[in-house]
């Protein structure tokens, strides 16, 4: 079985994996079989500053046509996004995800779609991209054309994504139906493990992540990988103590949030805040289309008593993330009328400030010192996001620098991805210490940081692989 990391190498957007099998060769040279013998792990977006983005626009290292199917870990946009573009050049094999990821993929796929082409219908008109004629990678069409080829699996039910390879998902504990990725090479009895974005044993809502079992190789996110998470109690403290502050002072508290789980789980924290009466009540504003659909599915998968979801969410139904002071944004106008200003939190995508509704809301409050920033998740190098949590004294936001006058707030209790000791627990749950790991989606210093970790408390063979390295298992 040969890897070759084609994303989320040296960055930690743009996953995908090549798994290729290899078949035997007769005395000429032929190959056992004429089936396709690969497929992809992951098919994601690369998102961040332009050098990174501009990936997306290069040529696909292999030919789409040549894969046999595509497996998902989940429905993030840098694990699913590039879907519609591998469809748009020719692949029409079948996508392999959870039922729950099934439910969320259309979702992110055709709101990226449209976020798409309305960005670039809006730089064509504004006239702020370097292209006389900006095109959309994709449109709604190959969006469309990417969900129908969407096959649901159940969580620990072996399939075969082609000839010679067994696969099966686990429970990954990141989002609502992210899997852990198990496959096995019939011919030689190797196995991979793809850890895909990993979640913390504490999540809010869901169960935490299923153990890797046994495994010859394990690649594994890093995210975290040079970092620990804060205490959770003491950082909603200061998450209340912002947000009160901001209100008590008539101002906005913007909250930039990954429109799938992390609305869920902020809207948790914000009940939880409220009934301890820790914040006042005020308006909450869910500023995302996507979002608002995203709710939705992990509101029915708690009234279904979905396995994913944890007893104590199980227990309070779906008011747990349901709020009656919660206000829907559904159209561009109930949008722009936000911009006004005033007590209120707006929660809405993109997570990192780099697309969506949430620019422009940044765009009109970041030059009002009433107003707040919470930024709630990691922040990617190049993003807005990053620069705020970096001190920027301005960005530039749709080709116009804006002043950030705005307290700048960050909460890492939202945090769905493990921390360095708990990607080393996962992996040490592992019943054989598999013969390599890899390192990767992780940012250099991450992913280096958690390679010496592993070497240094696990004593196994650890490599940070770069884009395009290939590898035997």
């Amino acid at each position: 079985m040969l890897l070759t990391f084609l994303g989320a190498a040296g960055t930690v957007t743009g996953s995908k994996t090549l798994v290729e099998v290899e078949q035997p060769v007769d005395a000429a040279g032929h190959r056992a079989s004429a089936a396709p013998n690969r497929i992809l792990v992951d098919c994601g977006m690369f998102q961040g500053p332009r050098d990174v983005r501009s990936r997306n626009w290069q040529t696909f290292p292999v030919d789409p046509t040549s894969l046999a199917g595509v497996i998902l870990t989940h429905a993030h946009l840098d694990h699913c996004g590039y879907l519609p573009a591998l469809v748009r050049d020719g692949f029409d094999g079948p996508v392999f995800c959870s039922p729950n990821t099934a439910e969320l993929v259309p979702i992110i796929l055709r709101d990226s779609a449209r976020l798409q082409e309305e960005d670039t219908a809006w730089a064509r008109k504004k006239g702020f991209s370097r292209h006389a004629d900006p095109q959309p990678l994709y449109d709604i069409n190959d969006a469309e054309r990417a969900i129908a080829l969407l096959r649901p699996v159940e969580f620990g039910t072996e399939f075969r994504p082609l000839d010679g390879l067994t696969a099966r998902l686990d429970v990954g504990g990141h989002i609502l139906g992210s899997s852990i990725v198990r496959l096995t090479e019939e011919s030689r009895q190797r196995t991979v493990v793809f850890s895909g974005d990993l979640g913390r044993g504490n999540h809010p809502l869901l169960e935490p992540p299923a153990p890797p079992d046994h495994a010859d190789a394990i690649v594994v996110e890093s995210t975290y990988g040079n970092r620990e998470h804060d205490d959770v109690d003491a950082e909603m403290d200061e998450m209340a103590r912002a947000i009160t502050r901001t209100l008590k002072r008539g101002g906005t508290v913007v909250i930039p949030a990954f429109a799938v789980d992390r609305t869920e789980v902020l809207l948790k924290a914000l009940r939880t805040l409220q009934d301890q009466q820790r914040i006042p009540v005020a308006p909450i504003h869910v500023d995302s289309p996507m979002a608002l659909a995203a709710l939705r599915i992990y509101v029915r998968a708690i009234q279904d008593g979905d396995p994913e979801i944890n007893s104590a969410t199980a227990a309070l139904g779906p008011d747990a993330i349901d709020l009656p002071n919660v206000h829907e944004a559904t159209t561009p106008q109930d949008s722009m009328a936000l911009d006004r200003g005033g007590a209120r939190i707006i929660v809405s995508a993109s997570g990192m400030g780099s697309g969506g509704r949430v620019t422009h809301h940044l765009k009109a409050l970041l030059p009002d010192d009433d107003n707040t920033v919470l930024l709630v998740g990691f922040q990617a190098a190049g993003t807005p996001g990053r620069m705020l949590l970096d001190g920027a004294h301005e960005i530039k936001i749709h080709g116009q620098y804006v002043p950030v006058r705005a307290e700048i707030i960050e909460i890492e209790a939202f945090s769905v991805h493990a921390d360095a000791s708990e990607l080393i627990d996962w992996m040490r749950s592992c019943r054989t210490k598999p013969a390599q790991v890899f390192v990767n989606h992780g940012e250099p210093d991450a992913a280096d940081a958690l390679a010496e970790r592993i070497r240094r408390e696990w004593d196994v063979a650890v490599h940070v692989p770069h884009e395009g390295e290939r590898v035997r298992v």
